[in-house]
Formats: structure tokens, C-alpha cells, sequence
């Protein structure tokens, strides 16, 4: 009988790191919500055209611990005229070891945004409701596809394991 049929802790594989995730800590590392035309703006028919911007962009702060920042920059037009404009920086420190450098980019380029994104989602449908205006939800987005987007892009350009600004 083997050591690894006698404890099944050991494996054949003992010489690869255990992969660990946690979350640290979820914050609001940057808030604006500005509305220019008002009160004006609030006279006119209700019928926006909005854009939403988002970018992700993750810092390493020790060997195993990186913090993660969504931004969403969110613009409703009332014709040429900005009804409002709400921009955050959702933040988290993440965790991550065990993991090769191209699972690790895709920790921190998509992973960790979709954990990040219901927490801004709900901070800006806040800010613009309590600015006066109708619900703003922003779909579902699926930083899945955006991360694979931005690994076709950047491979002529720099390494796939750069994920220290990725722009959607």
C-alpha cells in the first residue's frame, strides 16, 4: 500500500502549491455623481441616452494579495445636454495564491470584476435615484468574454498576464 492510499491528503502532486482565493475586503475607492443641468434638466421628457464605460485594473500589493478596481463611469444625455454623469471605483483585496500566471491574470481580469460588479451595480442605481432621476440598472456583463477580448488585443502588443489597465 502506497503513502497516498494510506492518508488521502498526499497526492502525486505534492509538489504544486494549494490554490487559495479569499476576499479581503470590498470598498468604495472613488464616488462622483454630478448633475450639470439642473435643475432644468428635470423639466424636460425623460428620455435618455446613456453610456456606460467600465475598466478594470488590478495592483499587486504583496506576493499573494492584489487589490482589484472596477471602475463604471455612467453618462445619461437628455439630446447635448448631460443630465447626469456617476463614476466609481469599486475596489477589493483579494487573495490569490497557488494559481500559474496566466490563471492569475484571469483572476484579476475577470474573476474578481464579476465579484465586484453587483456592489457598484447597486451604488450607482443609488446615486442616481437618490440624484432624483429614474432607476439606472446596468445589465449583466460578462468579463469573461471582455477578458478573452482584451487577451486577443493585447497579444500583438504585450504580455497576456498584463492586467494592469484593461479597458471595455
Amino acid at each position: 500500500m502506497s503513502e497516498s492510499d494510506e492518508n488521502p491528503e498526499v497526492s502525486d502532486e505534492n509538489d504544486l502549491p494549494a490554490q487559495q482565493f479569499a476576499l479581503q475586503k470590498i470598498y468604495v475607492k472613488d464616488l462622483s455623481f454630478e448633475t450639470p443641468n439642473s435643475p432644468g434638466i428635470f423639466t424636460e421628457k425623460w428620455e435618455p441616452s446613456v453610456g456606460v464605460e467600465l475598466n478594470t485594473n488590478g495592483t499587486p500589493l504583496s506576493n499573494d494579495v492584489h487589490e482589484v478596481v472596477l471602475g463604471i463611469t455612467v453618462t445619461a444625455k437628455l439630446g447635448e445636454n448631460i443630465a447626469y454623469l456617476t463614476e466609481i471605483h469599486q475596489a477589493g483585496i483579494f487573495t490569490i495564491s497557488g494559481f500559474g500566471e496566466n490563471e492569475l491574470a484571469a483572476m484579476l481580469g475577470s474573476y474578481c470584476p464579476n465579484i465586484l460588479f453587483p456592489f457598484a451595480r447597486e451604488m450607482v442605481s443609488e446615486l442616481v435615484t437618490k440624484g432624483g432621476f429614474p432607476q439606472m440598472l446596468l445589465a449583466p456583463v460578462n468579463f469573461d468574454a471582455i477578458y478573452q477580448d482584451h487577451l486577443k488585443q493585447a497579444s500583438a502588443n504585450k504580455s497576456p498576464t498584463d492586467n494592469s489597465d484593461i479597458v471595455h
